[in-house]
């Protein structure tokens, strides 16, 4: 696992600053990307870059570096993005974070994407990907606190492949506190997706910052 270098898209965002902070801890090989590379390079300093090795790009030299790459970009610029990316992301395993959510005066909500979820649209979009899904339920806010040494949740994964899935399981796992959970074929992603409204409701009354535990497993 420690060979592999992962790449984060919409990595200049509060997931995956997060996600690159967490995996970089521990030794994995990371690259931050963004649409401007001198923002990805910003953001990667402020995460540690020369004490955890984290580098930012651009996102199409990130994904062409990659082994594996996160999707942590906003829904609104999700499809626009993969379908920019779709020749750099071919033969990658692809691995969405993304949750299609709206907002309004009642809160969060969940969206239903035409494809079923984003997770299914990045599976459309990149026909030559490997695309699971994972990482939907962490707070970000816990991701980035450098005092915060460990993150107790599971992660749910979804995909067609056993053995994609059980990398994706084994990436969750190097994060301490984290545990990665089969959770299904990628036609089950709209309600993991989905879940995170819910969530987000949870924390708003509790100020909390919650997470998902599988029981029995």
């Amino acid at each position: 696992m420690s060979d592999l270098v992962v790449g984060v898209l919409g990595g200049t965002g509060d997931q995956g600053r997060g996600l690159a902070y967490r995996l970089a801890r521990v030794g994995q090989k990371v690259i931050i990307g963004s649409r401007a590379a001198e923002r990805a390079r910003t953001a990667a300093e402020e995460l540690g870059g020369a004490q955890y090795g984290i580098e930012g790009a651009e996102n199409a030299e990130c994904a062409r570096r990659s082994d594996v790459v996160i999707v942590a970009v906003p829904w609104e610029g999700h499809g626009k993005t993969l379908e920019a990316l779709r020749e750099e992301l071919s033969g990658k395993l692809v691995v969405d974070c993304v949750n299609p959510l709206g907002f309004d005066k009642k809160g969060a909500y969940a969206l239903k994407p035409a494809e079923g979820s984003a997770a299914e649209q990045a599976a459309a979009l990149l026909p030559d990907s490997r695309v699971t899904a994972a990482f939907h339920h962490l707070s970000a806010v816990l991701l980035q606190d450098p005092e915060v040494e460990r993150i107790d949740t599971d992660v749910m994964v979804l995909g067609e492949s056993r053995a994609d899935t059980d990398l994706v399981q084994a990436l969750a796992a190097r994060i301490p506190g984290m545990r990665g959970v089969f959770a299904g074929r990628l036609r089950n992603a709209h309600q993991v997706e989905s879940l995170v409204a819910n969530l987000i409701s949870t924390n708003r009354r509790y100020k909390a910052h919650a997470g998902l535990r599988i029981t029995d497993v």
